[in-house]
C-alpha cells in the first residue's frame, strides 16, 4: 500500500512539474489507425545563436553519469575524461557540461525520482525503456524525430556510428514519435561460463564440453574441497551465481530453448530478457535446482543483491569453482580484476578459463544475444537545451572521441605495441576508468572501437591490464560461437509494459530465486506459483498485447526478414 501511495504521489509531482515548466505533448488519444506518421516539433534556433556549429551564446547542460561506487576508483563527475569532455564540447560548441552522478546499481529507481521531481539531468541513460514509455506517456519526455532528421546536417558522427537502425530503432511505426535512441554495441559478446584451470589440471580433468561433464566437475570439486582449498575447504563453492539467476545463467538456460525458434515466440514471450517466460526455461532451472541440492552451488546467492561485492570477494579469495557472468568479468579492473586477485592469493597457475559446455539439443551452443542496441538515451522535457544536448551526442560519437575515452593516453593508460596493437595499462588517480573502456562516458558506443576494424581486433586481447591476452581472445571466441542475432520487432508502444517493468523484474528475480533453492520435491509447485504470481502482475497482458501487436504488423509469419 504504501508503495502505491508514492507512485500516486510522484505521478502527481511529475504533472505539476511538466505543467510548470511546460513540458512536451502528452500522446494524442486518437487510436493509433488514426494517427499519422510524422516528425516531432523542434526548438527552432536562429543563425544569430548558432553559426558554423557553435552557438554565439554558451549553452549548459547536465549529462547523467553512472556511479559505480569503485573503492579506489575516481571521482565519475570531475576526472581527467570529464575534463577532456568539458573542454571539448566548449571549443567546438560553446555549450558547458556538467555531470549528474547516478547510482549505477539502483539506476532505475534514481532516474524514476529524478523525472518525478523534474530534477533529472538534460540526457538521461538508462537499460530500461518501460521508464521512458511511462513518463512519456505522461508528457515527461522530449519527441526526438525531429531534432535527429531536421538537424542531421550537424550531427554527422552521430549518424555515422549510429546508423539509421540505432537512431530509429524505438520510432513508433504508426505516431513517427521517437523517445530515446539506442546506443550501439561495438561486440555482441554477453555470458560466459568460468572454471578454474588450475583446480582441473590439480584434479587430472579435462574442461567439460556437455551439461554432465559440467555436473561431474563440480562434484569432484566439491569432493575434493580439501584438496583444492586445504584448510579453507568448508568455503569451497563448486559454482556460483547470484541473485540475477537469470542472467547469469543464462548460457545454461538458452541451451533449453529451441535454437529454431520462432521470431514470433521469442517475441511474445520475449518482454523479460532473462528468458523467464522462454519454453525451456522451467527445465533449466529444475537443473540448477537439482546442483543446488546436491551442494554444487554458492548456498547464500539469493541473499546478496545488486551492487554487492560479497561475490566477488570469494571468487578473488580462491574460493569459488566455476561461475558465469559476463564474457570479460574475470579480466576487468586491471589489478584489481578477479584474475590478476587470484594469482596474487594462490599463485601464478590460478587463473578462470572461458569454457563453452551448455549444449542445445541440436548439440551446438546457442547463445540469444540482442540486436545491436545497449543502453537507451532520452531527454526529459525539463531539458531546455535539446539541440546541445544532440550535439553533445554527436560529439562524443566522433571516432577520435570514443577511441581516446576508451584509452586514454599513451604511456599513461595505454601502450602501444609492436604491430600497433594498443595495450591498457593500470591507471591512478583521475586517469582511471570506472567502467570498462569508459562506456560510462562513451554512451552511444559500448565495446572497444578503436575508429579501425583490423586495429581493434588486434588490441581487443590486450585492453585488459593484467591480464593475459591468450585468456581473453578464448573468452571472445566463445561468447561469438553460435550466435541468434535479436531482431528488431518494430510494432510501436506495448501499453501493457508501461510502469510494470521494476515490478516484474523484481518477481523475476523471486521467481528465479525461489525455484532454485526449493526442495526437488517441490520444485514443480513453487515455479508454478511464483509464475503464475509474475504473469497476474502484468506479464500475461504483455504477452497478449505483444500476440495481438504482432498479428496486426505480421500477420500469420512467423519468421521477420
Amino acid at each position: 500500500m504504501k508503495k502505491k501511495v508514492l507512485s500516486i504521489l510522484l505521478a502527481a509531482v511529475m504533472t505539476f512539474s511538466l505543467a510548470a515548466c511546460g513540458g512536451g505533448d502528452a500522446p494524442e488519444s486518437s487510436s493509433a489507425e488514426e494517427s499519422s506518421v510524422s516528425e516531432g516539433p523542434v526548438v527552432e534556433v536562429s543563425q544569430a545563436e548558432f553559426e558554423n556549429g557553435r552557438f554565439t551564446e554558451t549553452r549548459h547542460i547536465r549529462v547523467e553519469i553512472y556511479d559505480r561506487g569503485n573503492d579506489g576508483g575516481s571521482d565519475p563527475t570531475n576526472n581527467k575524461y570529464t575534463e577532456y569532455i568539458k573542454k571539448g564540447m566548449l571549443e567546438d560548441h560553446n555549450v558547458e557540461v556538467e555531470f549528474v552522478k547516478v547510482p549505477r546499481w539502483t539506476e532505475v529507481d534514481d532516474i524514476n525520482n529524478l523525472l518525478a521531481a523534474g530534477t533529472a539531468p538534460d540526457i538521461c541513460v538508462t537499460y530500461s525503456y518501460p521508464t521512458i514509455q511511462t513518463y512519456a506517456d505522461m508528457g515527461g519526455v522530449i519527441d526526438l524525430s525531429g531534432y535527429v532528421n531536421q538537424y542531421k546536417d550537424v550531427l554527422p558522427n552521430l549518424w555515422n556510428w549510429l546508423g539509421d537502425t540505432n537512431i530509429n530503432w524505438d520510432r513508433d511505426p504508426v505516431t513517427g514519435k521517437l523517445w530515446a535512441i539506442e546506443a550501439k554495441l561495438a561486440t555482441s559478446n554477453r555470458v560466459v561460463t568460468f572454471v578454474r584451470q588450475d583446480w582441473l589440471d590439480k584434479l587430472n580433468m579435462k574442461a567439460p564440453t556437455t551439461k554432465q561433464e559440467f555436473e561431474d566437475m563440480l562434484v569432484a570439486f566439491r569432493d575434493n574441497a580439501a584438496t583444492l582449498l586445504g584448510a579453507d575447504a568448508d568455503k569451497m563453492i563448486p559454482y556460483s551465481v547470484s541473485y540475477d539467476v537469470g542472467w547469469r545463467a543464462a548460457t545454461l538456460i538458452e541451451s533449453f530453448i529451441d535454437p529454431e525458434i520462432s521470431d514470433k515466440e521469442f517475441y511474445i514471450n520475449g518482454f523479460d530478457d532473462r528468458k523467464l517466460t522462454q519454453n525451456g526455461t522451467k527445465e533449466a532451472v529444475r537443473l540448477l535446482n537439482k546442483w543446488y541440492n546436491m551442494g554444487l552451488m554458492w548456498d547464500d546467492f539469493a541473499l546478496y543483491g545488486s551492487g554487492d561485492t560479497t561475490e566477488d570477494s570469494m571468487m578473488k579469495a580462491g574460493y569459488v569453482g566455476a561461475f558465469t557472468h559476463n564474457w570479460d568479468y574475470p579480466f576487468r579492473n586491471g589489478e584489481d580484476s578477479i584474475n590478476a586477485n587470484l594469482q596474487r592469493q594462490v599463485g601464478a597457475d590460478a587463473k578462470f578459463v572461458a569454457i563453452d559446455c551448455f549444449e542445445d539439443k541440436n548439440g551446438g551452443h546457442t547463445k540469444f544475444v540482442p540486436g545491436p542496441i545497449d543502453r537507451k538515451i532520452f531527454f526529459p522535457s525539463t531539458n531546455t537545451e535539446p539541440l546541445a544536448s544532440m550535439l553533445y551526442l554527436d560529439w562524443i560519437s566522433a571516432p577520435e572521441h570514443i577511441k581516446y575515452l576508451q584509452i586514454g593516453d599513451e604511456g599513461v593508460t595505454h601502450n602501444v605495441l609492436e604491430g600497433g596493437a594498443i595495450q591498457t595499462v593500470a591507471a591512478t588517480g583521475d586517469a582511471i576508468m570506472n567502467s570498462g573502456m569508459n562506456i560510462d562516458y562513451t554512451i552511444t558506443c559500448n565495446g572497444l572501437n578503436l575508429g579501425d576494424a583490423k586495429l581493434t581486433s588486434l588490441s581487443k586481447a590486450y585492453t585488459y591490464a593484467a591480464n593475459e591476452p591468450e585468456l581473453v581472445q578464448q573468452a571472445d571466441k566463445i561468447a561469438g560461437t553460435d550466435l541468434r542475432v535479436g531482431k528488431n520487432v518494430n510494432v510501436g508502444a506495448i501499453e501493457a509494459e508501461a510502469g510494470v517493468g521494476d515490478t516484474l523484474s523484481a518477481k523475476r528475480d523471486q521467481t528465479y530465486d525461489n525455484a532454485v533453492v526449493a526442495s526437488p520435491d517441490q520444485f514443480d509447485a513453487v515455479w508454478d506459483e511464483y509464475i503464475s504470481d509474475y504473469l497476474s502482475a502484468g506479464g500475461q497482458d504483455i504477452m497478449d498485447e505483444r500476440a495481438e501487436k504482432w498479428e496486426k504488423f505480421f500477420g500469420s509469419s512467423d519468421m521477420l526478414p
